[in-house]
């Protein structure tokens, strides 16, 4: 089955190498399994199509013959201009996606798209109040990584000037012992 798949598939062109176990096979079936499932949801789709084309041209032609039987009138017998209208009446119908060009139709359609406006432009409310938010929350994170930084670099400088001292304070001390070591020797020499 696999094997009949891939040859569908690929048609003219050779099937390309693959190795052979028991995995590739089970992936390879399963693949061919939704393929195939696709593919007959896809000519469900296909035959729904047509026929719902099918009955809008029958509809079409069924008002077409009514119109020129009971007013005598035809797409053809319409100006320029009213071709124009009923094409754009048309279109109009169409980009709305409603059934019919009644009046109540396109009032329900446009409610339909006031709704939708609405809902959109709430979630673009919130969805601006989000980002004002989170901006307010960078800027407040910005503004401490700065203070931080400062902080770090004063911190440093006065651990320099610490250091600096206790060096110093060192250096000092290390004399201070040096003379009182010297100081005893002499005493103990003048002694």
């Amino acid at each position: 089955q696999v094997t009949s798949w891939l040859k569908k598939i690929f048609r003219d062109e050779p099937i390309p190498q693959y190795e052979v176990n028991a995995q590739t096979v089970d992936i390879l079936y399963e693949l061919t399994e939704n393929n195939e499932a696709r593919d007959r949801d896809v000519m469900l789709l296909i035959e729904d199509m047509n026929q719902l084309a099918a009955e809008y041209q029958e509809e079409a032609k069924y008002l077409q013959d009514l119109l020129a039987k009971s007013l005598g009138f035809s797409l053809t017998s319409l100006s320029t201009e009213g071709t124009g209208y009923l094409s754009e009446l048309v279109n109009i119908a169409l980009t709305l996606e409603i059934k019919d060009t009644s009046l109540a139709s396109f009032i329900a359609a446009m409610n339909d798209l006031s709704w939708d406006l609405y809902d959109t432009e709430s979630k673009n409310r919130e969805l601006e109040q989000e980002l004002n938010s989170i901006k307010k929350k960078l800027t407040a994170a910005l503004v401490l990584e700065k203070r931080l930084q400062e902080d770090l670099k004063k911190t440093e400088e006065h651990l320099e000037v610490e250091k600096a001292k206790a060096e110093s304070r060192s250096q000092n001390l290390k004399f201070l012992k040096n003379k009182a070591e010297d100081f005893k020797i002499r005493i103990k020499t003048a002694e």
